[in-house]
């Protein structure tokens, strides 16, 4: 909003406004004034998006007071002032400090903000003060240059507006007994702390945060240290609660966080640390945050030790909130969650709302080390901190949960689905040149599957070729080394290969020769091995063609490979340095087989000679225990990857799912309706679309059958994946047309239709009966699930009718659904992203979410805030079916029509469907008949 704010919250904040625009004109005026009159023209400061490095902040003292209800304009509004103390690091006379959408109040010397000193030492005045709109920063011009070395001070008071858009200091709300209630919360992460105070806003400029909430009597307020003082008091006549907080440790400004609410609590002490669990009240008594509770102790004492640093603060508080962009946030001491993320119910959540749970507080708690503790310096190398978070959150759920075996779920939640994104030449690389990400919205698309998935998987690669020991040694050893500072990607592998040094490991490089060629050049390798020639060779992978693509280490990896024989005997590990090589013991004689990159412990996709892939596929269908289970998942992935790049036929793909009639685990399932859902995505407007639903009904009979018999539907398996795989096969039965299966999900929901306060489908089980029926149904299915939503107390529970409600087959309660998106009273904010591209995944709403964003666009781009939609993912999601040359050029005339709006964290992503809706046409083109030939044959044959 810069200068002038048309959308002023209280008039004299207008007033004020215009009065510093006028400044501001003066001001460029005079500097314009200067730059010709001086020897060379230099770009002004405050046009940079990066900080100058003239200034430290060393602490905030900052006061603020949201408040609850709204002003007579209808606004909620919060007040605060801050000091904030600094270091001169070198002589300026300018002061730049980032701000964005606060309106400040003017003292007597007729500027935003007042400058001294401590200890009486004399403080220039301030000349000039302006709001620097584009930049966000307000920016204060002294009369003489502050002294290197000298600490000073500057303070202001300002207003912002306590709004709904999910960023910075911002509104929550939710119904509890009738009664509306107000949450005052916050995400600060990345660059939102500038909308809450004045502060540098760089996760490099850490300093020490002394917070003070003033809040409604009654009410309680929480911050990143525990509360030391809290007092009731009066403020211009009215009654307050002032709640003062403990220093935070030295900490960037994205990791603060605040939040006044009228929540209740779980609590418990692990060693030194308070662990609290907050939530609404009617949550917390009915135990929803027992389990979060049962979990936070174990797993912060794992880290502990898989670290060997202690845990820094007093206290670890975690709070659900009912409005929250992220799923969750970091923030030192005080982590925020959506709802869905935090709470359980043993009654009604899920297997997999449990498991999100466990692994989602381990992603945040891991944060409290490797992220918090020590900082990486910028943005370009989000990776490491996310990716880090998202690989160890396995090992501490794992901990946690130890009869779950989830370290295997990497491969299929992160790995698999990170590769369908790397694959594309619009891909970007793990580490980005520093100065290329400047601007909000840059930073905002350096959190996606790259930095999550990509990371943890190349991370768990080189703990697996280092060994966990070396691994966690070096890992302890930086952060010991870096503690309460900041660091670049490559002081960890430094670290790492002091490690290496110190327990003999043999590598074929250093650590960082290694892992340069996995951060610095986007994609990853397919590894040929040709039995009958022992050539083992490495080539990028991309699903399309893409010869104009270059690369610092000319798309070459150093790929470590762990493999076997069909001896069933794991070889020894090898390396695959250059593009070709020979390995004589990889070459096989008679029905001997090879299989490469065991457990898929490698970041690489695996090609083999016809011949072999042949045996493999034999051996599946003859015994497939004889191929472990993450590899019977890796080679049909790996196979239907190969088939959409065109280097083997897609028949030659659809061959590996034939077994599966035969599996009854998870994973390899899992894996294979991942891939088969390209299929449907592609095929399920066309003529393939029938034998392609009865070849997968045949498939997944048995294993229908098979849960039928062993747990049957009320109940379910002893399993953690188990669990899983019920779900799938009660979900693909009913999809394909299993009388049996509809039958039976048509009669659970009329039974809960029949008595709404007693549901008696099992809660694992919900989400698929609930889509099942709803798509089976008309309007008074879907109007009893809307209903059930409407009321749901359990965030999981509204979370599942969200979904189901999405699969009705109705286009006008589609079309009904995808309006309330846009009606925040209706469905959160939160959740409309995810309501469009579920609506896009459904076959009879694809046209209309597409049509439905081009025409509003422009309005969901401008009035809701990066909080409010996740645009990247609403543009891939509305996009990924586009198989036709009507739909790309839909594509192409959107991104021309709204190129002057722009398309903020999503241009990357429409970037990729444009490349992913051409590589779509021609699969299509060049697959079709033979896979409606295959499918056709197949059903012929059964």
């Amino acid at each position: 909003m810069g200068s002038v704010d048309a959308r002023c919250p209280v008039s004299k904040w207008c007033a004020i406004s215009v009065v510093l625009a006028m400044v501001s004109v003066t001001t460029i005026v005079t500097l314009w004034t200067l730059t010709l009159t001086g020897i060379e023209a230099r770009t002004p400061p405050w046009t940079s998006h990066r900080l100058p490095t003239t200034l430290k902040p060393l602490k905030y003292t900052v006061t603020l007071w949201p408040r609850l209800t709204p002003d007579p304009n209808g606004l909620y509004l919060f007040t605060g002032n801050s000091t904030v103390e600094f270091e001169c690091v070198e002589e300026t006379d300018l002061i730049l400090i980032h701000s964005n959408r606060l309106n400040y109040t003017v003292p007597e010397n007729r500027h935003l903000g007042v400058v001294s000193a401590p200890d009486g030492v004399f403080a220039p005045g301030v000349r000039l003060s302006w709001l620097e709109g584009s930049t966000q920063y307000l920016v204060l011009q002294l009369y003489s240059k502050l002294v290197k070395g000298q600490r000073y001070r500057l303070y202001t008071a300002f207003t912002g507006e306590l709004a709904d858009d999910l960023a910075g200091f911002y509104r929550s709300e939710y119904l509890e007994d009738g009664v509306k209630k107000i949450v005052a919360t916050s995400q600060m992460h990345p660059t939102h702390a500038r909308k809450t105070f004045p502060c540098f806003d760089e996760p490099a400029m850490k300093a020490v945060f002394h917070i003070t909430l003033i809040h409604p009597r009654g009410t309680t307020a929480l911050s990143n240290g525990l509360e030391t003082n809290v007092t009731d008091t009066s403020i211009s006549e009215v009654d307050v609660t002032r709640t003062t907080f403990e220093p935070t440790e030295i900490m960037s400004s994205y990791l603060l966080a605040l939040v006044v609410c009228d929540y209740s609590n779980l609590s418990a002490q692990q060693g030194d640390t308070l662990i609290r669990i907050w939530a609404r009240r009617s949550a917390i008594e009915e135990g929803h945050g027992d389990y979060a509770l049962s979990l936070t102790g174990p797993i912060l004492d794992f880290f502990q030790e898989y670290y060997n640093v202690t845990y820094p603060l007093s206290k670890s508080d975690q709070i659900a909130l009912p409005d929250f962009y992220f799923g969750a946030m970091e923030n030192w001491g005080l982590v925020t969650y959506r709802e869905t993320n935090l709470l359980y119910d043993p009654l009604t959540s899920s297997n997999r709302n449990r498991q999100t749970t466990a692994t989602i507080i381990a992603h945040e708690l891991a944060h409290m080390w490797f992220g918090n503790l020590v900082t990486l310096k910028w943005w370009n190398e989000v990776w490491l901190n996310e990716g880090f978070a998202s690989y160890v959150s396995y090992l501490g759920a794992d901990k946690a949960e130890p009869s779950w075996r989830v370290k295997d779920l990497i491969v299929l939640d992160d790995i698999h689905r990170v590769f369908a994104v790397d694959a594309l030449a619009s891909s970007h690389p793990l580490s980005s040149k520093e100065d290329s990400i400047v601007l909000p919205h840059q930073i905002g698309e350096q959190f996606d599957a790259i930095s999550y998935s990509k990371g943890a998987a190349v991370l768990r690669m080189l703990s697996d070729l280092l060994s966990e020991k070396v691994f966690v040694q070096g890992l302890s050893s930086y952060l010991n080394h870096f503690a309460h500072g900041n660091t670049v990607g490559t002081d960890l592998w430094e670290h790492l290969q002091k490690a290496v040094k110190l327990n003999g490991v043999v590598l074929p490089g250093t650590v960082q020769d290694i892992m340069n060629r996995w951060v610095l050049q986007m994609g990853f390798p397919v590894v040929t091995v040709d039995t009958t020639t022992g050539i083992v060779s490495q080539e990028h992978f991309l699903l399309s063609p893409a010869p104009n693509l270059t690369s610092p280490y000319n798309y070459e990896w150093l790929i470590p490979i762990r493999w076997m024989k069909s001896s069933g005997l794991q070889e020894d590990l090898r390396w695959l340095m250059n593009s070709t090589e020979v390995n004589m013991d990889m070459k096989t004689a008679g029905d001997e087989w090879v299989l490469a990159n065991i457990d898929v412990t490698g970041y690489y996709r695996v090609h083999y000679d016809r011949g072999n892939w042949d045996k493999l596929i034999g051996q599946l269908k003859a015994d497939h225990q004889a191929i472990p289970l993450i590899n019977r998942a890796q080679l049909v992935d790996d196979a239907f990857n190969l088939a959409r790049a065109a280097i083997v036929p897609s028949t030659h793909a659809l061959q590996t799912t034939v077994y599966l009639s035969a599996e009854r685990e998870y994973i390899p399932w899992q894996s294979a309706l991942d891939n088969m859902q390209y299929y449907y995505l592609m095929l399920d407007r066309t003529d393939v679309y029938g034998p392609m639903q009865d070849y997968m009904r045949s498939l997944v009979t048995p294993l229908y059958l098979h849960f039928n018999a062993t747990s049957g539907w009320t109940n379910v398996p002893e399993g953690h994946t188990d669990k899983y795989n019920q779900v799938n096969a009660l979900s693909l039965a009913c999809s394909t047309g299993l009388k049996e299966c509809q039958n039976l999900t048509t009669s659970l929901f009329r039974q809960w239709m029949d008595n709404a306060n007693h549901n008696t489908i099992h809660p694992n089980l919900r989400l698929a009966v609930y889509c099942s029926a709803v798509a089976a149904g008309g309007a008074a299915e879907w109007e009893f699930g809307w209903e059930q939503f409407k009321y749901a107390t359990l965030a999981s529970d509204a979370s599942q009718l969200l979904s189901a409600l999405t699969c009705t087959m109705n286009k006008t309660l589609l079309e009904r659904f995808l309006s309330y998106t846009l009606q925040p009273d209706m469905i959160r904010k939160q959740d409309a992203t995810t309501v469009i591209t579920s609506i896009a995944s459904n076959r009879e709403g694809q046209d209309l979410a597409w049509g439905f964003v081009r025409d509003n666009w422009n309005y969901i781009h401008t009035q809701y805030g990066v909080g409010s939609f996740n645009f990247a993912a609403l543009i891939s999601g509305v996009t990924t079916r586009f198989s036709t040359a009507e739909e790309l050029q839909q594509l192409v005339e959107f991104k021309q029509k709204h190129s002057a709006t722009g398309f903020g964290s999503a241009e990357l992503a429409l970037n990729q469907a444009l490349e992913r809706t051409q590589a779509n046409i021609l699969w299509l083109q060049q697959n079709k008949q033979d896979v409606l030939q295959w499918f056709t044959n197949q059903t012929l044959t059964h």
